[in-house]
């Protein structure tokens, strides 16, 4: 009788004998390991089950009205008493103490009324200040929340909150939300684009992450301020390798990343795998798309020639070729912060984006987009209607933050145009008539893509994560 053979390491399907030790003494930690991420929920979406990618267009919960959302982000905090809600009983009480006040981050002093003339506009009637006439020529297309409040009075917090639902956690940004939804039209550019001139805002990256959502929904940073469109979107380009080398690169750096991804879950790997095809793909569409001498004199007129005419034209033109959302930051830091000289600098920032503004919703209107775009305009909170005071008690004539009550407003896709909705109270300190939550707003946004801001989840840590957490109601009576 001959003597038995051990098995072949091959037919075992085995390598080496530390791939005998790692599997065969792993394996009880591997099935445990395998049962906590499928728990997290590093599911994998409808179209990539369907083959295919993660960006890929995914239907709504509900036909919705919007298809794409445009965001102006006036980081610092604009003062709502100053632009969209205006306070009479400021100026009948100048100069004198209001009694019962809030406490904000700094000290504050008497009624500060607005230095800036408000008047009506529109069928609607309803009263914008002189620092943004152009965008009121579009009144009865906007809905003005009046009623909004935040959680604290202190910028990172906020914008947090504003951006990604939650003011102290790390969670994904409304716009990898929207993404994770909906995916995007366009796969040859990026579906979630954020542009800053001159730099990061306040919480940097933070404001568009996609946190624990796959890496391939986080926002795309463009510094506007360039006019060139190498430094727009830098290292697009190779500057010594052709096309076609470049593609036998990627295709065989895919299959390393491939096989290396087959022994793992990594979704950092998988977000590095899509940036770089994307990254090839966007070296046609990206030049054409952010080319602002295809546009006509005319248009290019109509919204400016400065930082933020360019930076909204260009925002239009990625919405008409398929990008999903896109994100448009006053500038680096927080410039809309004026505790000091509130007249001087509102007035110079306003005039800034006022025409931009206006000139968009001309001509998403005229070209038949801003019935599915989704327009938001406002900051992470508003600011006091007492004037803030220095240190030696002196007025500075600025504002001190204010998260108890402040305006954004909304238009396009599924708006109901020439609405107030909410209100502070009759000197703007405090949301009173129907206090509107950043949940609600984000809860509404959601609404007008067709999605349920209740069915939008995704499980990671044992739960079941939305933007609006466990929060927010629909504000149906902004709603076409």
């Amino acid at each position: 009788m001959s003597k038995p053979t051990a098995p072949s390491p091959d037919w075992l399907g085995l390598s080496s004998r530390r791939d005998l030790l790692r599997r065969s003494g792993l394996g009880i930690g591997a099935l445990g390991l395998w049962s906590v991420i499928g728990d997290e929920g590093r599911l994998i979406a409808e179209s990539d089950q369907a083959g295919g990618g993660p960006l890929e267009v995914r239907s709504p919960h509900f036909p919705g009205k919007a298809k794409r959302v445009i965001h102006f982000f006036l980081n610092g905090g604009p003062s709502h008493v100053d632009t969209f809600d205006p306070k009479p009983a400021l100026a009948k009480y100048a100069g004198q103490p209001l009694g019962e006040t809030l406490t904000t981050e700094r000290k504050t002093g008497a009624a500060f009324p607005s230095p800036f003339k408000f008047r009506r506009y529109g069928e609607s009637g309803i009263e914008v200040s002189e620092l943004f006439s152009r965008t009121a020529q579009h009144i009865d297309e906007i809905a003005v929340v009046r009623s909004m409040y935040a959680q604290v009075p202190n910028h990172e917090p906020s914008l947090m909150l504003m951006n990604c639902g939650d003011s102290v956690q790390p969670r994904p940004s409304m716009g990898a939300w929207v993404m994770y939804g909906l995916g995007t039209e366009n796969q040859n550019l990026p579906g979630f684009i954020a542009m800053c001139p001159g730099g990061l805002p306040i919480k940097d990256t933070e404001n568009w992450q996609s946190a624990f959502l796959p890496g391939v929904f986080q926002g795309t940073y463009v510094d506007s301020q360039h006019r060139e469109f190498r430094r727009l979107i830098e290292n697009i380009e190779h500057p010594h390798v052709s096309t076609a080398d470049q593609r036998r690169q990627l295709d065989l750096l895919a299959q390393w990343n491939a096989r290396h991804l087959s022994e793992r879950t990594d979704d950092r790997l998988e977000a590095r795998i899509h940036a770089y095809e994307l990254a090839f793909r966007m070296q046609h569409d990206a030049a054409e798309a952010f080319d602002l001498s295809r546009e006509p004199a005319y248009i290019q007129e109509m919204y400016g020639t400065e930082v933020h005419g360019r930076q909204t034209l260009i925002a239009r033109r990625l919405l008409e070729r398929g990008v999903r959302y896109v994100q448009l930051w006053h500038g680096a830091g927080q410039p809309w912060d004026n505790h000091e000289n509130i007249e001087d600098n509102h007035r110079r920032l306003a005039g800034q984006i006022d025409q931009p503004i206006a000139a968009l919703l001309s001509d998403l209107k005229q070209r038949g987009m801003l019935e599915d775009t989704l327009v938001l305009w406002g900051g992470e909170f508003g600011r006091t209607p007492t004037v803030e005071l220095g240190g030696d008690g002196n007025p500075k004539l600025g504002r001190d933050h204010n998260h108890y009550g402040f305006t954004v407003w909304m238009a396009g896709g599924g708006i109901k145009g020439g609405t107030v909705y909410g209100g502070t109270d009759e000197f703007g300190f405090k949301a009173v008539d129907r206090p509107t939550s950043v949940h609600d707003l984000h809860a509404t946004i959601l609404h007008a893509l067709g999605l349920d801001h209740q069915r939008l989840t995704y499980r990671y840590a044992g739960r079941d994560f939305r933007l609006t957490d466990v929060h927010g109601n629909v504000i149906r009576d902004i709603l076409a």
